[in-house]
């Protein structure tokens, strides 16, 4: 499952995720992971979540991003849920169609079992219907 949260910058999407990944967490039965760009947030999550800073480690590009995501999984079959905040700059697809990236997504996400909650700085009417039909919270 590919959930999307979306809105303008500034609009309150990263708050909302970290409350969101803060309440699941409690409730998990397995790994909960959080990818961000930076490591700012790391003492508002809960000590049960892996925060990962993706700008440690050479991921230039969208293939990249999705091998990194890949790896993440590979090494933890206990991995239940990933969060990607700022999924445009981690995936490096600003100003792209990412129709292509949520269906991977999905993919990877019924293949190995890992739900992904992801937020994007993007208008919900500016995203294709296949992109909005999997967003939970517009801001």
């Amino acid at each position: 499952m590919v959930q999307i949260i979306s809105g303008k910058k500034g609009k309150g999407k990263t708050k909302y995720l970290l409350e969101k990944v803060n309440a699941a967490v409690a409730s998990a039965e397995g790994s909960v992971v959080y990818l961000d760009k930076s490591a700012k947030h790391m003492y508002e999550l809960n000590n049960k979540v892996r925060l990962i800073n993706v700008s440690d480690y050479p991921v230039s590009s969208y293939e990249g991003f999705i091998g990194f995501i890949c790896g993440i999984i590979s090494q933890d079959h206990d991995l239940e849920q990933m969060y990607l905040d700022s999924f445009l700059k981690l995936a490096s697809l600003d100003d792209c169609d990412i129709t292509d990236a949520v269906e991977t997504l999905e993919q990877i996400s019924a293949k190995y079992h890992v739900d992904f909650t992801i937020s994007i700085s993007t208008d919900a009417q500016d995203l294709s219907e296949q992109v909005r039909s999997h967003i939970v919270i517009s801001l």
